[in-house]
């Protein structure tokens, strides 16, 4: 492991010559964090790599995970201290789902990110619902309504559609339902009995490991994924499908990562998480500086196979500011990877609740709850109180300003508009109930599934 001198305070962040930093006492110093191999683990990569971590006292090793699951596992059971995270692990085990155990965040790792491919052979179906401007080009954003006929030609064949998202609680399920029901399609249920999510589903869904999915496509077991980067882009670069919608396109600006930890890690050590939050705080800033000025470089590391192990170029596609959708259709998308700007790193409530209203939604959380309920439950796993301490911090130390963070929210955003969402419909984090009753497919008020139907 790199050891860097505590004394040798970088100046790549935000400000120039900062003052000298007062370290934390830190309760534990050699820590261990784990990560899948997507791009939007950069923040952990960049913090290690740019000597952030141990700027902090804190000596990190980082550990790719076979999976989502062993990853959650490993950070219940100790043998790591802290993870990259769907934004809906914490929630879903807090809550009792899947796996039992208070886990929290005071960080999140990113925005968008995310987009939704075919396959070459549904890509050439769809083609002839999809609106294409005057040079030929699709018009984006692509609905799920062009994929709409496909689907309903494959029912009437017999043959199931199937779908890859990376796991029951991830953004990229919840993503792939959303823009399937804007479409008019119905993406299945899940009930206490059936948790496969297929209950009444047009498209049926699975989970597929991020790095697996375009083999998992190309072998024709899957005909379409939702996945992080760099696993759009490569099935572009391997020719073997045509990424339809990015999550930008469907909500513009969503939550995606978070760093995770358990509470009873936090308790035990709170300086050093502060501390940790500092650090990629610290790196959310130098990727997002200068207008992406140091993506190039952000990308290079990235590279290397300890973190994502994709060529340079297939990470670069997505990451340096464009994405290209059918080969040669490359597009300035300078937003798709947000690591500091919008407050991306704030651990808003807000953000919490949309998780926790789309696991309602289709069944995941299988009776009604109070607006009260999700309230009481995003602020026990979200912590913007931890978040806005090591931000004070970073601001003493003068590697930041009061300027870079929303110290005056009280934890919930401001309504995302109707425009910014691919359906038209607003979301307010206050009012989670008249948001799902918006909705016009998924359960609403009462209903809740019941054997293979929705009652209610």
């Amino acid at each position: 492991m790199r050891k860097l001198a505590l004394f040798a305070l970088t100046a790549s962040t935000a400000l120039s010559n900062p003052a000298w930093a007062d370290l934390l006492d830190v309760e534990k110093d050699e820590l261990k964090f784990g990560f899948i191999k997507l791009t939007d683990m950069a923040p952990l990569a960049v913090a290690y790599e740019k000597g952030y971590f141990e700027d902090e006292g804190l000596f990190v090793t980082l550990e790719a995970q076979a999976n989502w699951k062993v990853l959650l596992d490993g950070v219940i059971d100790g043998q790591l201290d802290g993870a990259h995270m769907l934004a809906g692990q914490p929630l879903a085990a807090t809550i009792g789902f899947g796996t039992e155990a208070h886990i929290i965040t005071p960080f999140s790792m990113d925005l968008n990110g995310n987009g939704i491919t075919v396959s070459n052979e549904i890509w050439e179906q769809m083609k002839p619902h999809i609106p294409h401007d005057a040079e030929g080009r699709p018009i984006h954003p692509i609905s799920a309504t062009s994929l709409k006929p496909v689907v309903e030609d494959y029912k009437d064949q017999g043959k199931p559609f199937n779908m890859g998202m990376v796991f029951p609680v991830s953004t990229h399920n919840y993503e792939l339902r959303y823009w399937l029901a804007a479409g008019g399609l119905e993406p299945g249920f899940y009930s206490e009995e059936d948790i496969t999510g297929h209950i009444g589903a047009d498209v049926l869904l699975s989970v597929t490991p991020p790095p697996q999915m375009p083999a998992t496509m190309e072998a024709g077991t899957i005909h379409g994924y939702c996945v992080g980067e760099p696993w759009n882009q490569q099935a572009v670069f391997k020719g073997i499908g045509v990424p339809v919608i990015t999550d930008y396109e469907l909500w513009k600006n969503n939550p995606e990562k978070v760093f995770g930890l358990s509470a009873e890690f936090q308790q035990e050590n709170p300086n050093t998480t502060i501390a940790i939050t500092k650090a990629l705080i610290r790196a959310a800033i130098w990727l997002d500086e200068n207008d992406n000025a140091n993506r190039p470089e952000a990308v290079e590391i990235l590279s290397r196979s300890e973190y994502v192990g994709a060529d340079y170029d297939v990470i670069a596609n997505s990451m340096t500011g464009t994405f290209e959708y059918e080969k040669g259709d490359k597009r300035s998308v300078p937003d798709f990877n947000v690591f500091f700007r919008y407050n991306a790193t704030y651990p808003y409530y807000s953000d919490a609740i949309w998780y926790l209203t789309q696991m309602r939604r289709w069944g995941q959380i299988t009776e009604a709850k109070s607006d009260t309920w999700y309230d009481e439950v995003a602020k026990s796993v979200y912590k913007p109180e931890i978040y806005l301490s090591a931000a004070k911090s970073l601001i003493d130390d003068g590697y930041a300003s009061d300027d870079m963070f929303d110290f005056a929210s009280d934890g919930y955003k401001t309504p995302t508009p109707a425009e910014d969402i691919i359906d038209g419909i607003r979301y307010d984090g206050r009012t989670p109930n008249a948001y799902l009753d918006s909705l016009p497919i998924g359960l609403k008020g009462d209903q809740a599934v019941v054997g293979n139907e929705v009652q209610g």
